[in-house]
C-alpha cells in the first residue's frame, strides 16, 4: 500500500496519512483533495512511502490530484524553513504557494488557453551613469552564486535602473528574476518600465488583488518557466521559479513586507534565505535601509553599494525647512509658509503635495460640553470622521455608523471634528485656492480598480496642481514637476510607544522629501514641527540617514533590541478578557517549565496589547527576548508545543517571530 503524508491549510499538525489509490498519480509536492473528519480539503502531498504509524483500516483515500500543479522541491524545501523558523504549520505555508485552483477541468483547459498569449513591447533602455553602471556590473558579476547585496540609493538616484539592468543580464544568461515591492500600487507603473526595458521578455505581476483566473496564470507562467521575471508584493516571493538566478527586494525597510496575521513571515528575509538556498544574488534596495540591514552591511554579512547622488544631471536633493506646528494663522493646520508656498508653486504652473498620514476628515469627533468623544463599539479607539460620506469609521475593524446629529450623552449638537486628515487638508485648500486642480490620493480615494493608474497618468499630464496624500504618495513615483512637498503630523510618531515608531518615520520622511525637485526644477520640502531640533529632523535637513541610523543603533543596543536582541510575541485574543489572561498565565507558565534547562531566554508576563480591543475581541500578548537567535530558536518549539497542549478554549493565539512591532 502506498501511503501519502498531506499537510493541510486548517490543522497544527504537520501532516495526515492517507491511502494512495491504484492508478492514482501521487507524487511529493502533488496537490491533492481528501476528507479529514468531514470536510473536503485541498492540500499538499509532503511525503510518499509504505508504511504509516496509524492503523490502515483508520486511513482514508486519496479523493483526486488536483489540476497539474506540483510543488517543486525547492519550494517544500522552503516551506519546511518558513514553517519552522516562524512557528507556523506547514499546511498553511504551504497553502500561501498555491494559486486558486481552478474548480474544474474546462476552467483548467481555458487557464491552459490563456497562458498561450504573449505580451511585447517596444525598447526604452536608459542609459546608466557610472555609479549606476558600477552597481549593475558588481550584481552581474555575482551571478551563479548566493551574493547579498545591499543597494544604497538616495531617492532619486535610478535604483530600478540598476535592477533593470542586472535582470536584463541574469535573463540574457537563462535566468528568471525575482522583484519584490512593498505596495501593489506600484506594480503597474513598474511593470510598464520593465516592458520598455525588456522588450520581448516575459514578465507577470503576482499579488492578492489580481482575480483567480489572473494569479493563476501569472503562477504557471513562472513555474513553467515562460515568464522570465516576476514583479510582486510579499507573497510573489513563494513564486515557482525553476531558472531563478535573481532576486531584488526594493524599498527593504517597508513594514509592508512583513505579514500581519496567518503565517507571520516577513518577506524580504524569506527572500534571503530562498536566494541562499538557490545560490543567487539578491539585491536589497533602499534610500532608507533598515537597521537589521545596515547592520549585516557594517558586519560584512552583506556588500554595500551605494548610489550617492541623482540620476537626474541638473537634480539636487531638496531644501529642507521647518516650521511651527501651531501657527495661530493655519488653515486647517495648514501653516501661513507653507500656504505660501503652495501659491507661489501655483502661480509658476508646478506641483506640491501636501502629505499627512491620515485619511479621512479628521481623527475624532468631540462634544464641546460633555467631552464625549465617538469610539468603535468593537475596538479600543476612537472613530474617524468621513465627511464625504457622512460616516464614522473604523480604520481597524471596518465599523461605519451615520454622523450623529447631537452627542449621544447630553445631546449638545456642538459636535467638533479634532485633527486633521486628507479630506479635511483637500477640503480646505479648494477654498484658499479655488482656482486649483486638487487631487486626493489615500486608500479612500484609490478603492475602484485602475483608480491610482489613471490618478498617477493626470499627475504626469500635468493635470494636477495639488496633491493631499498618505504614504501611498511616499515611494516609487518620480513626477518632475513636482517642486514642493509640504509635512503635517510628523510629531505624532516621536510620541508612539512603539519601538519601531523613529525608524518607521525616519524612513517616512527622507522617503517623501525625495519626492520634491526630482527633475529639472529644484525642490523644497517645509515640515510643521514643534520639535526643529530632534535629531530626526536634524538628519533629515543634512540628508543625513546614515547618521540618525547610527544614533538608533547605539540605542538599539542599549537595550537589547533589534538587531541586536531577538524577538518572539505571544499574540491571543477572544471575546472574554478572562479567558485571554488565563490564556497568557498558562502559557507564561508553560514558557518557564519550557526554560528549566536552557538559560538565554527571558519571558515576560502577561500584559493587554498596546490596541487592547479589536473587532470585538480581547488581545494581550507574552514577549519573549534574547541576545542569541539560537537559543531562541531552540525555546521556540518547545514553547509551541506546550501551548497546544494547554486545556484553555475560546482563544485564538500565534507566535510572532521577529515582530514588526508590539501591536
Amino acid at each position: 500500500m502506498t501511503i501519502a503524508s498531506v499537510a493541510l491549510p486548517v490543522a497544527r499538525s504537520e501532516s495526515f496519512d492517507y491511502w494512495v489509490p491504484a492508478g492514482l498519480d501521487v507524487r511529493r509536492g502533488a496537490v491533492v483533495r481528501v476528507r479529514l473528519a468531514r470536510r473536503a480539503l485541498i492540500g499538499v502531498v509532503v511525503a510518499v512511502g509504505e508504511t504509516s504509524d496509524v492503523q490502515p483500516s483508520q486511513l482514508q483515500p486519496v479523493a483526486e490530484v488536483v489540476g497539474d500543479i506540483t510543488l517543486p522541491p525547492d519550494l517544500l524545501a522552503l516551506a519546511d524553513f518558513v514553517a519552522g523558523y516562524y512557528q507556523a504549520p506547514l499546511g498553511e505555508v504551504l497553502a500561501l504557494m498555491l494559486p486558486p485552483l481552478p474548480r474544474n477541468a474546462s476552467a483548467r483547459a481555458r487557464h491552459a488557453a490563456m497562458l498561450a498569449e504573449a505580451s511585447d513591447s517596444g525598447s526604452v533602455r536608459h542609459a546608466l551613469n557610472d555609479q549606476q553602471q558600477s552597481a549593475a556590473s558588481a550584481i552581474d558579476a555575482a551571478r551563479g552564486a548566493y551574493a547579498p547585496f545591499l543597494l544604497r540609493g538616495v531617492t532619486g538616484s535610478g535604483k530600478t535602473e540598476v535592477y533593470l539592468a542586472a535582470a536584463a543580464e541574469a535573463i540574457a544568461a537563462g535566468g528568471q528574476c525575482l522583484l519584490l515591492v512593498p505596495e501593489i500600487n506600484l506594480t503597474p507603473q513598474l511593470l510598464a518600465r520593465v516592458a520598455a526595458a525588456l522588450p520581448g521578455k516575459r514578465t507577470v505581476a503576482l499579488h492578492s488583488r489580481l482575480a483567480g483566473g489572473e494569479r493563476r496564470r501569472a503562477w504557471t507562467a513562472a513555474a513553467s518557466g515562460v515568464a522570465d521575471l516576476v514583479v510582486g508584493t510579499r507573497l510573489a516571493v513563494f513564486a515557482s521559479l525553476p531558472r531563478l538566478a535573481l532576486a531584488i527586494v526594493d524599498e527593504e525597510h517597508d513594514p509592508s513586507y512583513k505579514q500581519q496575521d496567518g503565517v507571520r513571515y516577513h518577506a524580504r528575509d524569506v527572500a534571503v534565505w530562498r536566494a541562499h538556498d538557490r545560490g543567487v544574488p539578491i539585491v536589497l534596495g533602499s534610500a532608507t535601509p533598515s537597521l537589521e540591514t545596515l547592520t549585516k552591511a557594517q558586519r560584512g554579512d552583506y556588500r554595500r553599494v551605494d548610489l550617492t547622488h541623482r540620476a537626474a544631471v541638473p537634480a539636487k536633493p531638496p531644501a529642507i525647512v521647518f516650521a511651527p506646528a501651531r501657527d495661530p494663522h493655519a488653515l486647517e493646520g495648514i501653516g501661513q509658509l507653507l500656504c505660501d508656498a503652495i501659491g507661489m508653486r501655483l502661480s509658476r504652473g508646478e506641483q506640491s503635495l501636501v502629505f499627512i498620514n491620515r485619511r479621512g476628515f479628521a481623527p475624532s469627533l468631540l462634544c464641546a460640553a460633555c467631552g464625549w468623544q465617538a469610539a468603535c463599539p468593537r475596538c479600543s479607539v476612537r472613530l474617524v470622521v468621513h465627511r464625504d460620506a457622512r460616516e464614522l469609521r473604523c480604520h481597524h475593524c471596518g465599523h461605519a455608523e451615520p454622523l450623529p446629529r447631537a452627542c449621544r450623552d447630553c445631546g449638545n449638537v456642538d459636535l467638533l471634528p479634532l485633527g486633521h486628515g486628507t479630506q479635511r487638508l483637500a477640503s480646505a485648500l479648494a477654498e484658499r485656492f479655488p482656482q486649483a486642480r486638487i487631487l486626493r490620493v489615500d486608500r479612500d480615494s484609490t478603492q475602484r480598480k485602475g483608480a491610482f493608474a489613471t490618478m498617477r497618468e493626470d499627475i504626469h499630464a500635468g493635470d494636477v496642481d495639488i496633491l493631499v496624500g498618505t504614504q501611498m504618495l511616499a515611494k516609487g513615483h518620480d513626477f518632475p514637476r513636482l517642486t514642493l512637498v509640504g509635512v503635517l503630523g510628523a510629531d505624532n510618531a516621536l510620541y508612539s510607544a512603539d519601538f519601531r515608531a523613529t525608524e518607521r518615520l525616519a524612513a517616512l520622511l527622507f522617503q517623501v522629501s525625495g519626492r520634491a525637485g526630482r527633475g529639472e526644477l529644484p525642490g523644497d520640502v517645509i515640515v510643521q514641527t514643534d520639535f526643529p531640533t530632534h535629531p530626526l529632523y536634524r538628519a533629515l535637513a543634512a540628508n543625513d540617514y546614515d547618521g540618525f541610523a547610527a544614533t538608533l543603533l547605539g540605542e538599539r543596543r542599549i537595550t537589547g533590541l533589534p538587531p541586536f536582541g531577538h524577538l518572539a510575541l505571544l499574540a491571543a485574543e477572544a471575546v472574554k478578557r478572562s479567558d485571554v489572561d488565563a490564556f497568557l498565565r498558562a502559557a507564561h507558565e508553560a514558557a518557564r517549565e519550557a526554560l528549566a534547562n536552557d538559560a538565554g531566554v527571558d519571558v515576560f508576563p502577561p500584559v493587554p496589547a498596546p490596541l487592547a480591543r479589536r473587532a470585538g475581541l480581547e488581545r494581550g500578548q507574552v514577549l519573549a527576548q534574547t541576545a542569541q537567535r539560537p537559543a531562541l530558536q531552540r525555546f521556540l518549539p518547545r514553547w509551541r508545543a506546550a501551548i497546544a497542549a494547554l486545556p484553555v478554549r475560546r482563544v485564538r493565539w500565534a507566535i510572532d517571530v521577529d515582530p514588526a512591532g508590539f501591536g
